[in-house]
Formats: structure tokens, sequence, C-alpha cells
């Protein structure tokens, strides 16, 4: 028997416990790399989900806003240099004439201002007006509150030295275009 002794120990007990601690070795390596791809996969569904949340409440805020896109697209596609003038009418006409008065409209062929550096097409007007400080003031509120496309980009005042209450004013604004 006791040939057989090394034997059965090799195969009967080593062998054996060898072949358990591999096989457990690598159940164990491929539970902890199932554990770390199901923790990763939740964590991607989460932030999906996340993702996904805040696209639908952007995109609920999108579908409130829709009639004011439309507003700004119909303002932009409006032909700039005659909305102005007509705006500036309707505004005259409810300001006392003696305080206000339109001494220049006029829009340079030349592209300027802040629409050279953008891609956005734009174009330039250039206004004068003389009048009191208050009524000018009512007058290009009016005006930007009309059409908020319009950025000023330049603006003089000079006092009239014959009245004092009386001053020119002129005013350049890039208007941006559709």
């Amino acid at each position: 028997m006791h040939f057989y002794r090394q034997s059965i120990i090799i195969f009967g007990a080593v062998l054996p416990i060898l072949i358990a601690v591999v096989f457990i070795s690598i159940a164990s390596m491929l539970k902890s790399k199932m554990t770390l791809t199901f923790n990763k996969k939740i964590e991607t569904h989460r932030s999906y989900e996340l993702a996904n949340r805040d696209a639908l409440a952007i995109e609920g805020q999108v579908v409130s806003q829709r009639p004011h896109l439309e507003r700004w697209k119909q303002l932009l596609s409006e032909e700039t240099s005659s909305t102005v003038a007509s705006h500036l009418r309707e505004i005259s006409e409810k300001l006392p004439s003696k305080e206000i008065q339109q001494t220049a409209f006029e829009r340079p062929s030349n592209s300027g201002g802040f629409g050279i550096a953008s891609a956005q097409k734009s174009s330039q007007i250039r206004i004068a007006f003389r009048g009191t400080y208050r009524t000018l003031q009512t007058a290009f509120f009016g005006l930007e509150t009309r059409m908020p496309q319009l950025q000023l980009q330049d603006l003089k005042i000079d006092p009239i030295t014959t009245n004092p209450s009386l001053m020119n004013l002129q005013v350049t604004y890039t208007a941006w275009e559709n």
C-alpha cells in the first residue's frame, strides 16, 4: 500500500484542491467583473434617466416659448428701415410736435458696426432728432421696445446753444435680420 500513497495524495487530495482553488478564483473574478459591469450599467441608466428628464423639461420650456420664436422670426424677416420709419412715425404722432423733430434718417450702404464681426445678417440705421431730453428718451424707448432686434451702436448728444431745453441726438443702430 505504500506504493500508491503518493498517487492517492496527489490525485485524491492535492489535485482536487488545486482544481477547486482555480475554479473558485475564476468564479470570484467573473462575479466581480459582472458586479462591476452591472454597477456601470446601473449608473449609465441613472444618467440616461436624468438626461431624459432634463430633456423633457427643456422641451416643455421650448414648447411654451414657440409663439415667441414665431414672433421673433416674423420680426427679423421684416424689412428693417421701413419698419423703423413707420414705428418712428407712430411714436412721433403721440408726442408733442414742438418737443421732437426728426432731422435725418439714413441707411448706410456699407456694412459696419457689430454686424461685421458676426455671421448673422445685419444692417445699419442712422437716425437724428432734435428735441427735449425726456421726449427723445420716450421716443427711443418706444422704438427699442417695438423692435428688440435693434442694438445701439453709437449715440451722440449735442446741446443746442440757442435753446438750452433742446438737443440734437444722433443714434446708430445695428439691426439684426433674418
